[in-house]
């Protein structure tokens, strides 16, 4: 892990434009334009929605999606002009800068659910200073939920500070995960759920990776795995769980990297026990194919 830089390094130095006074630091930037965003996903769930497919019909984006990004880029490029932005809908502009700053932002993790009217969804944005997050906010608008969290400075559930849960054993535990919405059916994840689900309390999916990553944070899931996640979907929740107490790897046990093939993410506790359960299932998967 990057050393961790100290808490005045997540100030904001630069001068305020005279119309729009920039939040104190990064944290706080990210906890208003998230908290804006969320507005106007409030918005368009009450309107007839404005659906299109990326590609088939099962992979979906909205207009709120698109009003939501188009608002946090514009926003974060006012306040830190010189930083990199990576957006889902490809609104931002990372590759165009050649700062060490970079924002993640999935303006609306869980498409389907809001396309649904199924209330799972929300605003996720963080900042990562080449490879170290410094500062994340994941904000479910219909529930008014904000997770947060700056590096160092612990995790918090609308402002009370929150802690991975203290369960210790995967038999006792409450797991997540998801599918995806490309290529489904070459994702290995159906065996997985099916083992998971018998050796613990259950396996919920719930269909937005940020929200999954912040619940494990806030100790109402023990732990979370999924495949194939980009970068925008899991850099909040990361920083969420870590400063939560909790432990984020591949099934390697290696550290994870953003948008790496497969995410672990638990309370630490029962991290080793899901991972060696993971292998196990990914060898029997492996014996299966070559017979």
């Amino acid at each position: 892990m990057p050393p961790r830089p100290a808490a005045s390094q997540l100030g904001v130095t630069r001068e305020p434009p005279e119309e729009l006074p920039v939040p104190k630091n990064y944290l706080e930037a990210a906890v208003e334009i998230a908290q804006e965003a969320g507005k106007i996903l409030i918005e368009e769930l009450s309107r007839p929605l404005d659906l299109a497919y990326k590609g088939d019909e099962v992979d979906l984006v909205t207009q709120a999606d698109k009003r939501s990004e188009r608002f946090i880029v514009e926003r974060l490029t006012k306040y830190f002009p010189d930083h990199a932005i990576a957006a889902e809908e490809g609104t931002g502009h990372e590759s165009a800068s050649a700062s060490e700053f970079r924002w993640h932002v999935d303006p609306l993790d869980g498409t389907t659910n809001f396309a649904h009217g199924y209330p799972c969804f929300c605003v996720s944005i963080a900042l990562a200073q080449r490879d170290a997050l410094l500062a994340a906010a994941v904000f479910n608008p219909f529930y008014n939920e904000l997770f947060t969290a700056a590096r160092g400075q612990g995790a918090a559930f609308n402002g009370k500070k929150i802690h991975v849960s203290k369960n210790a054993t995967l038999s006792t535990s409450l797991l997540c995960t998801g599918f995806p919405v490309r290529n489904r059916k070459a994702s290995p994840n159906l065996q997985y759920y099916g083992d998971f689900t018998q050796h613990s309390h259950g396996v919920r999916r719930d269909g937005s990776a940020a929200l999954d990553l912040a619940s494990v944070a806030a100790g109402r899931f023990d732990g979370f795995w999924e495949f194939g996640l980009q970068k925008w979907d899991t850099a909040a929740g990361v920083l969420l769980i870590e400063e939560a107490g909790g432990k984020v790897s591949d099934f390697a046990g290696n550290p994870y990297q953003l948008g790496g093939p497969v995410i672990l993410a638990t309370n630490g506790l029962i991290h080793e026990e899901m991972r060696a359960m993971a292998l196990e299932i990914s060898r029997r998967s492996r014996e299966g194919a070559r017979q």
